[in-house]
């Protein structure tokens, strides 16, 4: 109940009214109960978003509205909108300079008025409850103008604005907790940073349904002496921080890979270690309680891919005692930690980056590259896949005419071969585990480098998600509550209530059936 219903809303409802009609009409007993969803964050962001707007333009606002230019609308522009309304000779739509830096959004006031609110009335939203009292009455006027067949004399609100409502939540959950369904952990969640919580499905603007992505960070320790840019550095243990899915390829590094342009800082982890990495994933490690402050990244010196090329390292289980930080063009920044492992025996991207590194003098020349620094290092084979040996990458690139790092499409395929034949039919022929199959051997040397201290677990989302208050989500590790719907006792009684029920269509058994398979433990928190 953060706004006004609309057309969807009404579209949901009508399933529900004409079902309810349907069976009156057939002389059954029918009731319908109304409810308005007011718990979770939609109403709580958007009164926050009022206070910060209120904090930082006044009260009321005065906003920032910088008019951008107006351009006409293109030729090409008008053929490709043909049939669309759109009048070739009439202008783009305006925004201001502030809506444009919002991604497009809003400012919270500017909705309230637009939902007919005078300035002075807009104030008071800032307190959530009064959400609670101005929009519902509203809906249901809509509700019944709709005709809605419910009985409105049993209509409630979602929070603890009611009280009956909040004591049958918080029996609900003294009972669950009461049969031990209820437990405390620690986890990895999606978390706003800004409304300092978890942000669920619900709670997002975008990135409904994305998940913690967890990664392997490889400490590549730099071998000292430290360049002069880096001075202030001297005494602490410095690592670059590689972030990799596939840690049971590192025997067969040969360097590691920087983007050039791209932005990175050598970040406190404790007091003894930095890691230099992207800002991004400082970030995210800090709320993983792996910062010397927690949720807050202590940079000491800001520095450029180009501050990082030539770097010597020594990296876990690689079988080069010393290999060098190397440029790499293609390397996403919103990724990972933006330094990257080079694998060129079983990664296709890092064989041709390789490659080409080592064929052109005067790509080499360009980035100041010492032939030292790259000429030496060989493929090292590691992982025997059938059909593709143990230099994969070079197999798939030769098979599939790939000509150099530029080739994304053709690259993306061969990825796509050499990885899943690797993992699901590979055979480790170097390391303590020759002759295992790469997907028993994987988790082995993972946990074996997390227990040697050599790396450590790193997690971040999926895709972005931002939250419905407008920031970028992190991945948080946070002590939270849980049902454990997973428990297997509990689950098979669910199983067994589902096969027990009468449903009018299998695609509700199939929901029903999907959702008991994933659904482990959830926070209710």
């Amino acid at each position: 109940m953060n706004g006004f219903l609309h057309l969807g809303h009404a579209f949901s409802l009508s399933k529900l009214e004409f079902a309810a009609a349907y069976h009156r009409l057939r002389g059954a007993n029918v009731l319908l109960p109304f409810a308005f969803h007011c718990t979770g964050m939609p109403i709580k962001a958007s009164a926050d978003k009022l206070a910060r707007e209120i904090r930082q333009f006044g009260d009321p606002p005065v906003f920032p509205h910088e008019v951008v230019e107006e351009e006409p609308i293109s030729k090409e522009e008008s053929d490709l909108n043909e049939g669309a309304n759109v009048v070739p000779d009439k202008f783009k739509g305006k925004k201001s300079k502030a809506a444009s830096k919002s991604s497009g959004q809003m400012f919270q006031w500017e909705i309230m008025r637009s939902f007919g609110l005078s300035d002075s009335e807009i104030s008071k939203f800032q307190n959530p409850y009064e959400w609670l009292k101005f929009f519902p009455p509203l809906a249901v006027e809509d509700l019944k103008a709709f005709g809605l067949g419910c009985d409105w004399r049993r209509l409630f609100v979602t929070t603890d604005m009611n009280p009956f409502f909040d004591s049958f939540v918080k029996w609900q959950m003294r009972k669950l907790k009461s049969m031990g369904k209820i437990i405390k952990d620690m986890r990895y969640t999606i978390y706003s940073p800004l409304d300092g919580q978890p942000c669920a499905d619900h709670d997002r603007a975008t990135g409904e349904g994305v998940q913690p992505q967890e990664y392997t960070i490889i400490k590549m320790e730099v071998v000292p002496p430290l360049p002069a840019k880096m001075g202030v550095l001297e005494g602490k243990k410095v690592f670059l921080a590689a972030a990799t899915l596939r840690p049971e390829t590192m025997y067969g590094q040969t360097n590691c890979w920087v983007l050039p342009d791209g932005k990175y800082g050598a970040f406190e982890i404790n007091d003894t270690e930095v890691f230099i990495m992207t800002e991004r994933a400082a970030l995210n490690l800090a709320y993983q309680k792996l910062s010397r402050v927690t949720e807050k990244p202590t940079c000491l010196v800001e520095l450029t891919g180009n501050d990082l090329i030539g770097l010597p390292v020594r990296s876990p289980l690689s079988f080069n005692e010393i290999i060098y930080a190397l440029p790499m063009l293609t390397i996403l920044t919103d990724k990972g930690t933006g330094i990257v492992t080079s694998v060129p025996s079983d990664a296709p991207d890092d064989y041709m980056a390789l490659h080409d590194l080592k064929a052109k003098p005067a790509f080499r020349a360009k980035f100041g590259l010492k032939d030292e620094w790259v000429l030496p290092f060989e493929i090292i084979p590691i992982i025997d896949i059938p059909e593709f040996g143990a230099r994969a990458a070079e197999k798939v690139c030769l098979d599939l005419k790939i000509k150099s790092q530029n080739e994304k499409d053709k690259l993306a395929e061969a990825k796509k071969l050499v990885y899943l034949r690797g993992f699901t039919e590979g055979i480790m022929t170097v390391g303590e585990y020759a002759g295992r199959k790469v997907q028993e051997a994987k988790p082995l040397i993972r946990t074996k480098l997390i227990e040697t201290g050599q790396a450590i677990i790193y997690s971040e989302p999926e895709k972005k998600v931002m939250s419905r208050s407008g920031d970028e989500c992190v991945v948080a590790l946070t002590d939270q509550w849980y049902i454990t719907y997973g428990e297997p006792e509990w689950k098979k009684l669910s199983e067994d209530c589902l096969s027990n029920m009468n449903l009018y269509s299998d695609e509700t058994r199939h929901g029903f059936e999907h959702t008991l398979g994933w659904l482990n433990q959830w926070a209710c928190s």
